[in-house]
């Protein structure tokens, strides 16, 4: 396995057990390796749209489905919270994980909660008097990465 797709995991790997971001140094340490080769392993993942990174260079934005900074969209599995970049990620979470889940949101339009269980064969409103909801996106996923943050 090349050394950016070790990065890569260790990057999973700790927002997996910890519910957050890695740092530079945390990744270093988790792979025995030095700063200046996780940092420019970094770059490349943002380059290669696998990791979105803050302007700094380091500082993780989102490993998708995962957010690195605190967003509307929650996702509870077993004993953890996470956070997702979108409603799209929110759903890729337990997927990503083969768990199930609880997503709390809000609907963007209406400002209402939105909360749903996720499971195998997706998600679903948590009781009978939800109204069914959809998923809009604004921009095609063609143009997500023009500016992935705002997307």
């Amino acid at each position: 396995m090349d050394f950016d797709t070790q990065v890569k995991r260790a990057v999973y790997q700790a927002i997996v057990e910890t519910t957050r971001a890695p740092t530079v140094a945390e990744v270093a340490g988790r792979m025995d390796a030095t700063l200046s080769a996780v940092r420019e392993a970094f770059g490349r993942l943002y380059a290669a749209h696998a990791l979105v990174l803050e302007p700094d260079g380091e500082t993780i934005r989102m490993a998708l489905p995962f957010s690195g900074v605190p967003t509307q969209h929650r996702v509870h599995v077993d004993d953890r919270n996470y956070f997702a970049n979108c409603a799209w990620d929110a759903l890729g979470i337990p997927a990503a994980l083969h768990k199930r889940a609880i997503v709390e949101s809000r609907c963007e339009w209406s400002h209402e909660p939105i909360r749903l269980e996720v499971g195998p064969n997706g998600p679903k409103p948590l009781d009978d008097t939800t109204q069914p909801c959809v998923i809009h996106f604004a921009v095609p996923a063609v143009h997500w990465w023009k500016d992935i943050v705002y997307t």
